[in-house]
């Protein structure tokens, strides 16, 4: 089995897989919309990901109408949407990280406040350093008693 990623796929088994002449899949490039990989001799090569990728432009052009420029746009929400759920999660775990070291260690002054769904750390070394960070969490599962 291949990896998700890997290139594998010509342009004319992926036309045939997806029932989409080549000519459109190289309008799709041209557009933007998908960027397959190229040999040595400039083939066209698709990974699963790119077929999965045409696959959901497909489904908004046929099923719902939509344009090039907007489908466009949707993909680039798309990425823009992952992008910003890998941060929050990326955030959820330095906060965790700065909760489980705030209550497991005595020494200096150090607070961690929950505040309907805003994370307000606090941590003082000393008089002369002070950092102050405030997060807004999406998702606030794990409140403090």
């Amino acid at each position: 089995m291949h990896n998700y990623e890997e290139p594998v796929y010509p342009i004319s088994v992926v036309s045939k897989m997806l029932d989409i002449h080549p000519q459109t899949l190289r309008q799709y490039e041209r557009e933007g919309l998908i960027l397959p990989s190229r040999t040595d001799g400039r083939m066209r090569l698709y990974s699963q990901r790119d077929i999965d990728k045409i696959k959901m432009v497909l489904r908004l052009t046929r099923e719902l109408g939509v344009n090039l420029a907007g489908v466009d746009i949707v993909l680039r929400l798309k990425d823009k949407i992952s992008k910003l759920e890998t941060e929050i999660e990326n955030l959820n775990m330095e906060v965790m990280q700065h909760k489980y070291r705030t209550t497991n260690k005595s020494s200096g002054k150090k607070e961690l406040q929950n505040k309907a769904n805003i994370y307000d750390i606090t941590v003082s070394k000393n008089e002369d350093f002070d950092l102050d960070i405030n997060r807004e969490v999406a998702n606030n599962e794990n409140k403090d008693s």
